[in-house]
């Protein structure tokens, strides 16, 4: 009797724990959040494919066994393409993507997250960040906004922009209405051009109606998806303004504090794959985009004049220096960044450069 009663204790206790295990499991807290961003729908690279937003949703869900559901919104569909960083801090929304130099009116200091002009490539600009101090200082400005930055994608080099008529001298530079942002946009201004600030949607019919003569965006792949050869064909290189331009993953920080350790090691480790995943998916598409543009549409790729290169150069240095002078929190990032480069410029003409040029004969 005392062995049957122990046996069936044994069994109902079983019963009990197989009940309970799944009960356990269920509780297992889920999330769902709302992501912005401030690209067109279905934009490569930025919105879509590899390493893009909608990859970085995909990413999260699958490796949090969707304990962690984002919705995506493109730009325009929840809030404006410059107002991400107001719908994260306000808590409108949890997460947005964008280019951290969108919020220089903001911070000045923040175009240094963004890219720098005559600055770092990918591989310095990743140094720096990861290496470097840069994510650190970068967070310790995004603290008195309750948000959290980081890197999330990287498009390389970028190219110069479309022109509707070539621009051969410092001349052809007076007057010019061009869409560019950040910092490239302050120094074309300093050489008469007239800058404008326009989302990556609304550049085309500017374009096309001669309301600008110029336009910035960012590389072949996702200038031909925006239709930017249809407006101009004479698309310049060397990449002055933008070597290195970062996309950033901003998080509002009391959001980010309520997820369990496990899924905020997930997001930060999914937003450093797609910063590597993005920049290699631009790597291997550009060529075959800007081989398109040029047989199939008639784009002539041409690159600016020394004479404009080194006056970019030049004023580059003096606007740089200036920005340093008038703001503490500039003057800290600066610092910290030109110092890494000039370090990190040492090795990069001792290893990449030559490479490019002796080796590869590039």
């Amino acid at each position: 009797m005392k062995r049957r009663n122990i046996l069936k204790a044994g069994i109902a206790g079983a019963a009990a724990g197989a009940l309970a295990a799944p009960a356990i499991v269920g509780a297992a807290e889920s999330f769902r959040w709302r992501m912005t961003t401030s690209f067109p729908p279905g934009l490569p690279f930025y919105q879509s494919g590899p390493g893009s937003a909608e990859w970085i949703v995909k990413s999260i869900d699958e490796a949090t066994n969707g304990r962690l559901k984002i919705k995506l919104f493109a730009a325009g569909e929840l809030v404006k393409w410059n107002g991400g960083f107001d719908a994260v801090t306000g808590g409108t929304v949890e997460m947005n993507s964008a280019v951290a130099y969108y919020w220089s009116g903001k911070v000045p200091a923040l175009q240094y997250f963004g890219t720098v002009p005559f600055g770092m490539t990918f591989q310095g600009q990743n140094a720096w960040y990861y290496h470097g101090g840069g994510l650190e200082l970068w967070n310790e400005i995004y603290n008195d906004f309750g948000v959290i930055g980081m890197p999330c994608g990287n498009s390389g080099v970028q190219m110069t922009g479309w022109f509707k008529k070539p621009v051969n001298s410092l001349a052809d530079f007076k007057g010019l209405k061009m869409r560019i942002p950040g910092l490239g946009g302050k120094i074309y201004k300093s050489i008469g051009v007239n800058v404008k600030s326009l989302g990556g949607g609304d550049i085309f019919p500017a374009l096309e109606r001669g309301v600008i003569d110029a336009a910035e965006w960012v590389g072949p792949v996702q200038d031909r998806r925006l239709g930017l050869h249809k407006a101009a064909k004479y698309y310049y290189n060397t990449g002055w303004h933008e070597p290195s331009t970062t996309t950033e993953l901003l998080i509002n920080k009391k959001a980010f504090n309520a997820l369990p350790k496990d899924i905020q090691a997930i997001v930060r480790h999914v937003a450093a794959a797609a910063n590597i995943i993005a920049h290699t998916s631009a790597e291997a598409l550009n060529g075959d985009a800007l081989e398109d543009l040029v047989k199939n549409h008639g784009v002539k790729v041409l690159s600016l004049s020394t004479e404009v290169i080194e006056e970019l150069r030049k004023k580059t240095a003096e606007i740089l220096e200036a920005g340093a002078a008038a703001d503490p929190v500039t003057r800290k990032v600066h610092d910290s960044f030109m110092s890494f480069k000039t370090k990190h410029d040492k090795w990069a003409n001792t290893s990449s450069r030559q490479f490019a040029v002796r080796v590869r004969g590039g």
